[in-house]
Protein backbone atom coordinates (compact mmCIF):
# COMPACT_ATOMS: atom_id res chain seq x y z
CA UNK A 1 0.00 0.00 0.00
CA UNK A 2 1.18 3.53 -0.68
CA UNK A 3 -0.01 6.93 0.21
CA UNK A 4 -0.54 9.73 -2.86
CA UNK A 5 -0.37 12.86 -0.55
CA UNK A 6 1.54 11.46 2.47
CA UNK A 7 1.80 15.77 3.69
CA UNK A 8 -1.53 15.34 5.40
CA UNK A 9 -0.01 13.32 7.85
CA UNK A 10 2.05 15.89 9.55
CA UNK A 11 -1.58 17.11 10.85
CA UNK A 12 -1.41 14.14 13.72
CA UNK A 13 0.94 16.39 14.98
CA UNK A 14 -2.13 18.41 16.62
CA UNK A 15 -3.10 15.01 18.22
CA UNK A 16 -0.67 15.03 21.34
CA UNK A 17 -1.28 19.24 21.75
CA UNK A 18 -5.07 17.76 22.08
CA UNK A 19 -4.57 14.90 24.55
CA UNK A 20 -2.68 17.26 26.63
CA UNK A 21 -5.03 20.39 26.53
CA UNK A 22 -8.05 18.15 27.67
CA UNK A 23 -5.68 16.30 30.67
CA UNK A 24 -4.71 19.65 31.68
CA UNK A 25 -8.36 21.00 31.86
CA UNK A 26 -9.56 17.85 33.96
CA UNK A 27 -6.93 18.50 36.25
CA UNK A 28 -7.15 21.91 37.09
CA UNK A 29 -10.67 22.19 36.20
CA UNK A 30 -12.55 23.34 39.33
CA UNK A 31 -16.06 21.68 40.44
CA UNK A 32 -18.62 23.02 42.56
CA UNK A 33 -18.41 20.67 46.36
CA UNK A 34 -20.87 19.54 49.14
CA UNK A 35 -19.49 19.11 52.47
CA UNK A 36 -21.12 15.97 54.16
CA UNK A 37 -19.67 14.22 57.69
CA UNK A 38 -18.86 10.85 56.24
CA UNK A 39 -18.83 9.47 52.62
CA UNK A 40 -18.16 5.93 53.59
CA UNK A 41 -22.25 5.07 52.56
CA UNK A 42 -21.05 6.21 49.03
CA UNK A 43 -18.94 3.24 48.09
CA UNK A 44 -21.77 0.70 48.87
CA UNK A 45 -23.89 2.61 45.70
CA UNK A 46 -23.86 0.96 42.49
CA UNK A 47 -21.42 2.34 39.42
CA UNK A 48 -22.72 4.42 36.81
CA UNK A 49 -21.86 3.41 33.15
CA UNK A 50 -21.60 6.93 32.67
CA UNK A 51 -18.54 7.48 34.80
CA UNK A 52 -16.81 4.81 32.28
CA UNK A 53 -18.32 6.19 28.91
CA UNK A 54 -17.31 9.65 29.68
CA UNK A 55 -13.64 8.78 28.86
CA UNK A 56 -14.47 7.06 25.57
CA UNK A 57 -15.81 10.24 24.04
CA UNK A 58 -12.47 11.87 23.50
CA UNK A 59 -10.97 8.40 22.48
CA UNK A 60 -13.67 8.41 19.93
CA UNK A 61 -12.83 11.92 19.01
CA UNK A 62 -9.03 11.50 18.46
CA UNK A 63 -9.73 8.05 16.51
CA UNK A 64 -11.83 10.19 14.01
CA UNK A 65 -9.79 12.74 13.76
CA UNK A 66 -6.34 10.32 12.62
CA UNK A 67 -8.70 7.98 10.05
CA UNK A 68 -9.69 11.11 8.35
CA UNK A 69 -6.20 12.70 8.17
CA UNK A 70 -5.46 8.98 6.88
CA UNK A 71 -7.99 9.34 3.90
CA UNK A 72 -7.08 12.61 3.18
CA UNK A 73 -3.78 11.40 2.79
CA UNK A 74 -5.45 9.00 0.56
CA UNK A 75 -4.32 5.23 0.59
CA UNK A 76 -3.53 3.22 -2.66
CA UNK A 77 -3.12 -0.41 -3.67
CA UNK A 78 -0.80 -0.39 -6.17
CA UNK A 79 -0.58 -3.65 -8.66
CA UNK A 80 2.54 -3.37 -11.12
CA UNK A 81 1.88 -5.68 -14.52
CA UNK A 82 5.84 -5.56 -16.26
CA UNK A 83 5.92 -6.76 -19.80
CA UNK A 84 9.32 -8.03 -20.88
CA UNK A 85 10.32 -8.76 -24.15
CA UNK A 86 13.98 -9.93 -24.88
CA UNK A 87 15.93 -10.29 -27.29
CA UNK A 88 18.24 -12.96 -26.85
CA UNK A 89 21.74 -14.41 -27.60
CA UNK A 90 22.10 -17.93 -29.40
CA UNK A 91 25.82 -19.73 -27.20
CA UNK A 92 27.57 -22.62 -28.08
CA UNK A 93 29.67 -23.73 -25.24
CA UNK A 94 32.23 -25.89 -26.58
CA UNK A 95 34.44 -27.91 -24.43
CA UNK A 96 37.67 -29.72 -24.93
CA UNK A 97 37.26 -33.41 -23.42
CA UNK A 98 40.68 -34.31 -24.20
CA UNK A 99 42.58 -36.73 -21.91
CA UNK A 100 44.45 -33.56 -20.61
CA UNK A 101 42.06 -32.22 -19.34
CA UNK A 102 42.04 -34.44 -16.28
CA UNK A 103 44.94 -32.44 -15.32
CA UNK A 104 44.60 -30.91 -11.25
CA UNK A 105 46.31 -27.82 -11.94
CA UNK A 106 42.88 -26.59 -11.24
CA UNK A 107 40.67 -28.33 -8.63
CA UNK A 108 39.22 -30.91 -8.91
CA UNK A 109 40.13 -31.42 -12.45
CA UNK A 110 39.94 -29.17 -15.27
CA UNK A 111 37.26 -30.45 -16.61
CA UNK A 112 35.09 -30.83 -13.56
CA UNK A 113 36.05 -26.99 -12.85
CA UNK A 114 35.19 -26.18 -16.93
CA UNK A 115 31.69 -27.81 -16.19
CA UNK A 116 30.80 -25.80 -12.87
CA UNK A 117 31.52 -22.82 -13.97
CA UNK A 118 29.83 -23.00 -17.39
CA UNK A 119 26.75 -24.32 -15.04
CA UNK A 120 26.81 -21.11 -12.96
CA UNK A 121 26.93 -18.99 -16.44
CA UNK A 122 24.40 -20.95 -17.69
CA UNK A 123 22.04 -19.95 -14.90
CA UNK A 124 22.46 -16.23 -15.20
CA UNK A 125 21.61 -16.12 -19.00
CA UNK A 126 17.67 -16.41 -18.54
CA UNK A 127 16.48 -15.12 -21.73
CA UNK A 128 19.68 -16.85 -24.09
CA UNK A 129 19.78 -20.38 -25.81
CA UNK A 130 22.35 -22.12 -24.99
CA UNK A 131 24.35 -25.24 -26.63
CA UNK A 132 26.56 -27.34 -25.54
CA UNK A 133 29.30 -28.98 -27.46
CA UNK A 134 32.51 -31.38 -26.88
CA UNK A 135 35.39 -31.95 -28.79
CA UNK A 136 38.39 -34.30 -28.79
CA UNK A 137 40.08 -35.94 -32.11
CA UNK A 138 36.05 -35.80 -33.26
CA UNK A 139 33.17 -33.28 -32.46
CA UNK A 140 29.85 -33.38 -31.94
CA UNK A 141 26.66 -31.38 -30.12
CA UNK A 142 25.41 -32.80 -26.96
CA UNK A 143 22.37 -30.14 -26.80
CA UNK A 144 21.42 -27.87 -29.47
CA UNK A 145 20.71 -24.09 -28.19
CA UNK A 146 17.45 -23.96 -26.38
CA UNK A 147 15.99 -22.18 -23.80
CA UNK A 148 15.71 -25.09 -21.32
CA UNK A 149 18.46 -24.51 -19.22
CA UNK A 150 17.35 -27.02 -16.97
CA UNK A 151 17.94 -29.60 -19.99
CA UNK A 152 21.40 -28.01 -21.12
CA UNK A 153 22.95 -28.36 -17.42
CA UNK A 154 21.71 -32.13 -16.99
CA UNK A 155 23.37 -32.92 -20.08
CA UNK A 156 26.49 -30.64 -19.38
CA UNK A 157 27.12 -32.32 -15.95
CA UNK A 158 27.12 -36.06 -18.21
CA UNK A 159 29.82 -35.06 -20.10
CA UNK A 160 33.10 -36.95 -19.39
CA UNK A 161 36.42 -37.84 -21.01
CA UNK A 162 35.95 -41.05 -23.47
CA UNK A 163 33.01 -40.18 -25.05
CA UNK A 164 34.86 -39.37 -28.45
CA UNK A 165 38.71 -40.72 -29.57
CA UNK A 166 41.22 -38.28 -27.81
CA UNK A 167 43.09 -35.79 -29.38
CA UNK A 168 42.40 -31.99 -29.42
CA UNK A 169 40.64 -31.17 -33.07
CA UNK A 170 40.02 -26.75 -32.40
CA UNK A 171 39.04 -26.58 -35.63
CA UNK A 172 36.61 -29.07 -35.80
CA UNK A 173 35.05 -27.88 -32.26
CA UNK A 174 34.32 -24.44 -33.95
CA UNK A 175 33.20 -26.16 -37.11
CA UNK A 176 30.20 -27.85 -35.62
CA UNK A 177 29.25 -24.80 -33.18
CA UNK A 178 28.63 -22.79 -36.00
CA UNK A 179 26.91 -25.53 -38.22
CA UNK A 180 24.98 -24.76 -35.20
CA UNK A 181 24.54 -21.58 -35.00
CA UNK A 182 24.43 -20.28 -38.88
CA UNK A 183 20.93 -20.61 -39.71
CA UNK A 184 20.07 -18.93 -36.23
CA UNK A 185 18.07 -15.95 -36.31
CA UNK A 186 18.87 -13.86 -32.94
CA UNK A 187 20.79 -11.05 -32.95
CA UNK A 188 24.09 -12.16 -31.61
CA UNK A 189 25.67 -15.54 -31.66
CA UNK A 190 28.48 -16.18 -29.69
CA UNK A 191 30.81 -19.63 -29.14
CA UNK A 192 32.86 -20.19 -25.98
CA UNK A 193 35.55 -22.37 -26.89
CA UNK A 194 37.52 -23.70 -24.10
CA UNK A 195 40.70 -25.90 -24.61
CA UNK A 196 44.01 -27.03 -22.71
CA UNK A 197 46.42 -27.36 -25.45
CA UNK A 198 47.43 -27.29 -28.76
CA UNK A 199 45.22 -28.41 -31.89
CA UNK A 200 46.55 -32.11 -33.54
CA UNK A 201 44.08 -33.42 -35.23
CA UNK A 202 40.73 -33.17 -37.30
CA UNK A 203 40.33 -31.98 -41.07
CA UNK A 204 39.48 -28.33 -40.44
CA UNK A 205 42.29 -25.79 -39.65
CA UNK A 206 41.18 -23.80 -36.46
CA UNK A 207 42.40 -20.20 -38.14
CA UNK A 208 39.88 -21.46 -41.04
CA UNK A 209 37.05 -22.30 -39.10
CA UNK A 210 37.36 -18.79 -37.41
CA UNK A 211 37.07 -17.36 -40.42
CA UNK A 212 33.91 -19.42 -41.74
CA UNK A 213 32.79 -18.30 -37.86
CA UNK A 214 33.34 -14.16 -38.50
CA UNK A 215 31.68 -14.64 -42.54
CA UNK A 216 28.26 -15.99 -40.36
CA UNK A 217 28.71 -13.08 -38.05
CA UNK A 218 29.53 -15.33 -34.90
CA UNK A 219 31.84 -14.20 -32.50
CA UNK A 220 34.20 -16.53 -30.48
CA UNK A 221 35.16 -16.19 -26.78
CA UNK A 222 38.82 -18.47 -26.82
CA UNK A 223 39.33 -19.87 -23.44
CA UNK A 224 42.82 -21.31 -22.41
CA UNK A 225 42.84 -23.28 -19.02
CA UNK A 226 45.78 -24.59 -17.65
CA UNK A 227 48.61 -23.18 -15.40
CA UNK A 228 51.62 -22.29 -17.04
CA UNK A 229 54.67 -24.52 -16.79
CA UNK A 230 54.22 -28.37 -15.65
CA UNK A 231 50.76 -29.57 -13.87
CA UNK A 232 50.01 -33.03 -12.14
CA UNK A 233 48.33 -35.48 -13.70
CA UNK A 234 46.80 -38.49 -12.90
CA UNK A 235 48.12 -42.08 -13.84
CA UNK A 236 46.02 -45.44 -12.44
CA UNK A 237 49.36 -47.73 -12.12
CA UNK A 238 48.19 -51.68 -11.79
CA UNK A 239 50.62 -52.27 -9.03
CA UNK A 240 51.19 -48.83 -7.45
CA UNK A 241 47.64 -47.60 -7.40
CA UNK A 242 47.35 -43.93 -8.76
CA UNK A 243 50.13 -41.72 -8.96
CA UNK A 244 50.89 -37.89 -9.87
CA UNK A 245 53.12 -37.17 -13.01
CA UNK A 246 53.88 -33.68 -14.26
CA UNK A 247 53.27 -32.84 -17.79
CA UNK A 248 53.82 -30.09 -19.70
CA UNK A 249 51.06 -27.78 -20.41
CA UNK A 250 51.24 -26.48 -23.74
CA UNK A 251 48.31 -24.03 -25.31
CA UNK A 252 48.53 -22.54 -28.47
CA UNK A 253 47.58 -18.95 -27.36
CA UNK A 254 48.77 -17.27 -29.92
CA UNK A 255 46.16 -19.23 -32.67
CA UNK A 256 43.57 -19.32 -29.89
CA UNK A 257 43.97 -15.03 -29.96
CA UNK A 258 44.17 -15.27 -33.67
CA UNK A 259 40.45 -17.00 -33.65
CA UNK A 260 39.16 -14.44 -30.92
CA UNK A 261 40.41 -11.51 -32.68
CA UNK A 262 39.08 -12.41 -36.28
CA UNK A 263 35.52 -12.25 -35.30
CA UNK A 264 35.29 -9.81 -32.75
CA UNK A 265 36.12 -11.98 -29.35
CA UNK A 266 38.58 -12.30 -27.16
CA UNK A 267 41.18 -15.08 -25.79
CA UNK A 268 41.64 -15.21 -21.93
CA UNK A 269 43.75 -17.43 -19.75
CA UNK A 270 42.21 -19.11 -16.88
CA UNK A 271 45.53 -20.84 -14.50
CA UNK A 272 42.98 -21.19 -11.57
CA UNK A 273 39.36 -21.44 -10.73
CA UNK A 274 39.29 -17.88 -9.19
CA UNK A 275 40.37 -16.84 -12.96
CA UNK A 276 37.81 -18.74 -14.71
CA UNK A 277 34.76 -17.33 -12.81
CA UNK A 278 36.04 -13.66 -13.52
CA UNK A 279 36.33 -14.85 -17.26
CA UNK A 280 32.85 -16.16 -17.46
CA UNK A 281 31.95 -13.30 -15.59
CA UNK A 282 33.43 -10.94 -18.21
CA UNK A 283 31.86 -12.70 -20.71
CA UNK A 284 28.00 -12.27 -19.30
CA UNK A 285 28.85 -8.65 -19.02
CA UNK A 286 30.36 -8.32 -22.79
CA UNK A 287 27.16 -10.53 -23.70
CA UNK A 288 23.80 -8.58 -22.44
CA UNK A 289 20.73 -9.23 -23.93
CA UNK A 290 18.67 -6.52 -25.01
CA UNK A 291 15.51 -6.25 -22.59
CA UNK A 292 12.81 -3.66 -23.12
CA UNK A 293 10.38 -3.60 -19.80
CA UNK A 294 6.61 -2.03 -19.67
CA UNK A 295 5.32 -1.06 -16.54
CA UNK A 296 1.61 -0.57 -16.26
CA UNK A 297 0.61 0.37 -12.69
CA UNK A 298 -2.94 0.21 -11.53
CA UNK A 299 -4.21 2.32 -8.44
CA UNK A 300 -6.85 1.25 -6.40
CA UNK A 301 -7.91 3.97 -4.24
CA UNK A 302 -8.39 3.02 -0.65
CA UNK A 303 -9.41 6.55 1.10
CA UNK A 304 -13.15 5.72 0.87
CA UNK A 305 -13.26 3.24 3.58
CA UNK A 306 -10.85 5.00 6.35
CA UNK A 307 -13.25 8.22 5.24
CA UNK A 308 -16.72 6.24 6.17
CA UNK A 309 -14.84 4.86 9.54
CA UNK A 310 -13.65 8.23 10.02
CA UNK A 311 -17.50 9.55 9.85
CA UNK A 312 -18.91 6.61 11.79
CA UNK A 313 -16.47 6.94 14.95
CA UNK A 314 -17.03 10.68 14.84
CA UNK A 315 -21.10 10.33 15.05
CA UNK A 316 -20.69 7.39 17.48
CA UNK A 317 -18.08 9.94 19.68
CA UNK A 318 -21.50 12.38 19.19
CA UNK A 319 -23.58 10.26 19.89
CA UNK A 320 -21.36 9.28 23.39
CA UNK A 321 -21.34 12.70 24.18
CA UNK A 322 -24.86 14.33 23.42
CA UNK A 323 -27.11 11.10 24.62
CA UNK A 324 -24.79 8.47 27.04
CA UNK A 325 -23.05 11.29 28.92
CA UNK A 326 -24.46 14.11 29.10
CA UNK A 327 -21.30 15.37 30.67
CA UNK A 328 -19.10 18.49 29.64
CA UNK A 329 -16.52 17.27 31.77
CA UNK A 330 -13.83 17.36 28.69
CA UNK A 331 -15.01 20.31 27.05
CA UNK A 332 -14.83 23.89 28.53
Amino acid sequence: MSWANPEFFWLLILVPFYIGYKLWFVLTKKDPSLTFSSTKFFKELPGNYRAYLIWLTPILYIGAYVLLVMALARPQLQNSNIERNAEGIDIIISIDISSSMLAEDISPNRLAAAKSVASDFINERISDRIGINVFARESFTVVPPTLDHDLVKNMLESVNLGMVRDGTAIGMGIATSINRLRDSEAESKVIILLTDGMNNAGEIDPITAGEMAATFGIRIYTLGIGTRGTAPYPVDDPVFGRRYQNVEVNIDEEMLTQVANQTGGNYYRATDLQELIDIYDEIDRLEQSEIEEIIYIDYRELYPWYLGLGILVLLLGFLNERFFTRSPLFYS
